[in-house]
């Protein structure tokens, strides 16, 4: 679908082949671009909650087969049912993982919520001290460089 036809000109025809229109057909989007709600994962939060989806994921899949051994009296219920023990340890950590995980992020990023916050402030200070810096740091050099290739200024 080209351009023009998604905001509604005219294509030019090709010959041989017809219009949409003469074929009764209207030719639409397969889907409509909406707006996110929320804000995306920061990349740590997120590999955590992966991660923990996963084990979690894992520990329903072993709990089932440790139900099911158990119904059939196979010799594997018993360490199937420790295993599962040990694996909804496993996946009460990976949980409380995430959450620590997103609390670290918070404190050391900040939380930003209104355009005014505290956070983005302390970003914009560190980033205009870097400039700042950073300048300082060229202007020593232009310097020092003019000063290069002289035996003395007198």
């Amino acid at each position: 679908m080209d351009t023009e036809e998604r905001r509604g000109a005219a294509p030019p025809e090709q010959p041989g082949a017809g219009s949409a229109e003469a074929h009764g057909t209207i030719p639409r989007q397969l889907w409509i671009e909406e707006p996110a709600i929320r804000r995306r994962m920061p990349d740590p939060v997120r590999t955590a909650a992966v991660r923990a989806v996963l084990i979690m994921s894992l520990t329903v899949i072993q709990a089932m087969v440790a139900f099911l051994c158990t119904l059939a009296g196979s010799w594997l219920a018993f360490p199937m049912v420790l295993i599962g023990v040990a694996g909804t340890v496993g996946a009460t950590w990976s949980v409380l993982d995430v959450w620590v995980t997103r609390q670290v992020w918070n404190q050391r990023n900040g939380v930003v919520s209104l355009p005014a916050s505290t956070a983005r402030r302390m970003r914009r200070e560190r980033r205009a001290a870097r400039r700042a810096a950073k300048a300082r740091i060229r202007r020593e050099d232009r310097i020092r460089r003019r000063g290069e290739g002289r035996l003395s200024r007198a």
